[in-house]
């Protein structure tokens, strides 16, 4: 394991993936360990501005536009991470798994495809670990509805939601690489489950 890992926050709406990577990235800033926080899509202006056209609630593409603007965006975002690879601890909000699990699972979009242009795009960089954060549908449904704008993401149904993380662990099944986080107990308590771990991972 490098000292310099990439680590992954994977997980649905509302599973807590967004609040754990940025409380991760605050102890590491405040233990002064060098590092970059990404999110997906996103991560720098072309790749931003291509989030706001996914997840735009004015938005309504097919399955293989919506895939195709994900890669698009993960096209941009990877002269980043590019950059930073074995340099610097690279946090990143969504990524690969995503994709197949959205997309693919979610969708039905050609997993091969998927597979295919990641190789394409990842070339020799490979994630290091995943928090896979999973959620039950009554806290999904809770979560969603206390936030004050909904996203288009946001918006679908219960059963799209249950087949993405359904499809989140069929990617993760012991995988020794993943650790599962259940954002249905205390979440002070899975803040120090992941910050035990990212010591032992940057050790």
């Amino acid at each position: 394991m490098s000292n310099k890992p990439i680590i992954v926050f994977e997980g649905i709406e509302g599973s807590g993936k967004s609040h754990h990577i940025s409380t991760i990235s605050k102890y590491l800033t405040k233990k002064k360990i060098d590092h970059i926080k990404v999110r997906e899509p996103g991560g720098n202006k072309n790749s931003e501005k291509i989030r706001k056209l996914i997840l735009s609630n004015n938005s309504n593409f097919n399955k293989n536009t919506d895939l195709l603007l994900y890669l698009a965006a993960r096209s941009e975002s990877i002269q980043l991470i590019n950059k930073f690879y074995k340099k610097k601890i690279i946090l990143i909000d969504r990524f690969i798994d995503s994709t197949i699990a959205y997309q693919h699972y979610g969708l039905g979009a050609d997993i091969n495809l998927i597979k295919s242009i990641n190789k394409f795009l990842l070339k020799k960089i490979k994630v290091n670990f995943t928090f896979l954060n999973i959620v039950n549908n009554k806290n999904l449904i809770s979560r969603l509805k206390k936030r004050k704008k909904l996203n288009r993401y946001d918006k679908f149904s219960i059963n799209f939601y249950n087949k993405v993380q359904n499809g989140f662990l069929k990617i993760s099944n012991n995988k020794k690489k993943y650790q599962i986080i259940n954002s249905n107990l205390d979440i002070k308590k899975n803040e120090r489950l992941i910050e035990n771990k990212i010591n032992w991972l940057i050790k």
